[in-house]
C-alpha cells in the first residue's frame, strides 16, 4: 500500500510539475519573457506511445508503455526529464521509470560535437535507482560530403549500487540516424535508424553482450510548432544478453507513436 502511494505520488507529481513547465514555458516562450530578454533557451515536450520498452536490447515491458518528458536547454547545456509508465500492467514488470539528465554538448564545428552527462534513474515502483554518466562524439554528416547522416558513439557508466537496483557496467552504443525528405510542404521525412550495443557487465551476470536495433518511421508536422511520428522498430540481442542463463532476451518487433512539441 504504501509503494501503491508512493507511485501515486510520483505520477501526481509529474502532472503537476508538467503543467506548471507548459505554463512557465508558454509565457517565456515566443512573444514572451525569452524573446524580449533575448536568452537563447529552448523548451520541447514529447509524448511517446509504445507496445513495448526496449532498452538496450532488454524489453523491460511487455505491456503498452506511455513515455512523457520535457527539455529545457540553452547555451549548450540541456536538463531533460523522461519517464515511462506503465499503461496496461498485465504482466508485472514494475518497469515505471522517471529520468533525470543533465548533458553539455559543445560544437566543435558544422561537423563535430562533444557531449558529456549525468542521468539518475528512479524506479519506483520496483523501489530501486541508478545513476550513469556518458561521453559521446557526434559527427553531424558523412564527412567530405552534404548528406546528413548523423553518427554518434558514446560510452555509459552505470556506478549504481547493485543492491539498489544499479547495473554497475559499461555500456558502448553506436547509432547512425538519416531522414530522407519525401514532401517539402509540410516537410514529411521517412527517417531511418541504425543501432548497436556492446555491453560489458551492464545487468548482466556473464561477460559481455551485444545488441543491434533497426527502426523506421515517418516525421509528419502537425502544426508549426508540433510533430507526429509513428515508427516500427526492431531489437535483436546477441551474446550473453541472449543466453538463456543471463539476460534471456528474445528479438523482438514493437511499434509506436510519438509527439514533439516546440515551445
Amino acid at each position: 500500500m504504501n509503494r501503491f502511494f508512493r507511485v501515486m505520488s510520483k505520477i501526481a507529481g509529474i502532472c503537476v510539475c508538467g503543467g506548471l513547465m507548459f505554463s512557465w514555458g508558454a509565457a517565456f516562450a515566443e512573444g514572451g519573457l525569452l524573446e524580449k530578454m533575448d536568452l537563447d533557451i529552448a523548451i520541447e515536450g514529447s509524448l511517446d506511445f509504445y507496445s513495448d520498452y526496449v532498452w538496450r536490447g532488454f524489453v523491460l515491458d511487455r505491456d503498452p508503455v506511455i513515455q512523457p518528458g520535457f527539455n529545457i536547454s540553452g547555451y549548450g547545456l540541456t536538463f531533460s526529464f523522461w519517464s515511462s509508465w506503465d499503461a496496461a500492467n498485465e504482466h508485472g514488470s514494475q518497469s515505471d521509470e522517471i529520468d533525470y539528465v543533465i548533458d553539455y554538448t559543445k560544437e566543435l564545428d558544422d561537423l563535430l560535437s562533444l557531449s558529456v552527462g549525468h542521468t539518475y534513474y528512479d524506479f519506483p515502483a520496483a523501489d530501486a535507482y541508478s545513476r550513469e554518466f556518458y561521453v559521446g562524439v557526434g559527427v553531424s554528416r558523412i564527412p567530405g560530403t552534404d548528406i546528413p547522416v548523423e553518427t554518434s558513439l558514446t560510452y555509459y557508466r552505470d556506478y549504481g549500487d547493485q543492491n539498489a537496483g544499479g547495473g554497475l557496467g559499461n555500456y558502448f552504443s553506436l547509432d547512425v540516424a538519416y531522414s530522407q525528405t519525401i514532401s517539402e510542404d509540410p516537410g514529411v521525412t521517412l527517417d531511418y535508424g541504425l543501432h548497436f550495443g556492446y555491453n560489458r557487465k551492464l545487468f548482466l551476470t556473464g561477460t559481455s553482450g551485444y545488441d543491434l536495433g533497426l527502426s523506421m518511421g515517418l516525421s509528419l508536422p502537425l502544426t508549426d510548432r508540433l510533430t507526429m511520428t509513428p515508427s516500427v522498430n526492431y531489437s535483436i540481442p546477441f551474446g550473453d544478453l541472449k543466453d538463456s542463463a543471463d539476460g534471456d532476451q528474445e528479438a523482438r518487433f514493437y511499434t509506436g507513436v510519438g509527439f514533439w512539441y516546440a515551445l
